[in-house]
């Protein structure tokens, strides 16, 4: 069960990640998945490292350190996607 959630988690992730990325990236939905989890994993490790992953309430932080970390891995891959495609 927690594979699914891995897996739904990161389709939000990623998919907010690339909200926040000014103009389109033209990768497939399976890719943004895959940086999505990638961004969960790394995001709750720099979360644990500051000591902001456990918090009362709602992880805010831990978030916000999930999606950038989502979005810096989907502007890097980007650019190589299109350029495969090409």
């Amino acid at each position: 069960m927690s594979f699914l959630w891995a897996i739904i988690a990161g389709l939000v992730i990623g998919l907010l990640a690339k909200l926040v990325i000014p103009g389109r990236q033209p990768i497939p939905l399976w890719l943004t998945v895959i940086m999505g989890i990638l961004g969960a994993v790394a995001g709750n490790a720099l979360a644990s490292a500051f000591g902001v992953r456990d918090t009362g309430g709602i992880d805010w932080i831990r978030h916000i350190f999930q999606i950038g970390i989502a979005a810096v891995l989907i502007a890097f891959v980007t650019p190589m996607w299109a350029r495969r495609r090409a």
